[in-house]
């Protein structure tokens, strides 16, 4: 487990981690514009995500708390299928509602982007729903990220029209060197 900052600590996620995950997406689910899904998925999906992410050796992290409670999370997975984009990844961060603006965001993303790019990944990109979405936007910005698009009312989620940012960042060598 990495120390990461006051009250909380990073570290690869475990199985044993699953029913905590599962309440904090179902929470962002339920209330929040950041996932396009309607309905939170069971600890049955979130474990087939979790070993999905395994499969192709990539990381998923957990913040917990002093006593072990896990208070965020983030992964990477990759950005699109096809084999020209193999090199670029998407991050995915989703902290606990009462853990929010104490810094679990940021060193999660950070571990992920330093992780990512020890595998020789060159790109990330979020992916963030709802362009009002400033705390995700702006943890992004911080840590490099650029807004590269905007997609306009591609979702439709709580009766309204959502929009996607698109942002992107070279991580390890970016587009400097071949791979």
């Amino acid at each position: 487990m990495s120390d990461a900052g006051a009250g909380f600590a990073l570290r690869e996620a475990a199985p044993a981690d699953i029913p905590s995950i599962t309440r904090i997406y179902a929470h962002h689910v339920a209330f929040g514009l950041a996932s396009f899904e309607d309905d939170p998925p069971d600890e049955t999906e979130m474990r087939r995500r979790l070993d999905d992410v395994w499969e192709r050796g990539l990381p998923w992290l957990v913040a917990a708390d002093e006593a072990a409670v896990v208070r965020g999370y983030a992964y990477a997975m990759p950005y699109r299928l096809r084999s020209s984009y193999r090199f670029t990844l998407e991050d995915s961060i989703y902290i606990a509602p009462d853990w929010l603006r104490r810094g679990l965001g940021r060193a999660l993303l950070t571990q992920l982007i330093e992780r990512c790019a020890a595998r020789n990944f060159r790109q990330m990109v979020a992916v963030i729903g709802d362009s009002a979405n400033a705390a995700s936007i702006g943890l992004h910005e911080r840590l490099g990220f650029r807004r590269v698009g905007l997609l306009p009312a591609v979702g439709f989620k709580h009766a309204r029209w959502v929009d996607c940012v698109l942002m992107q960042r070279g991580i390890g060598d970016g587009a400097a060197t071949l791979p």
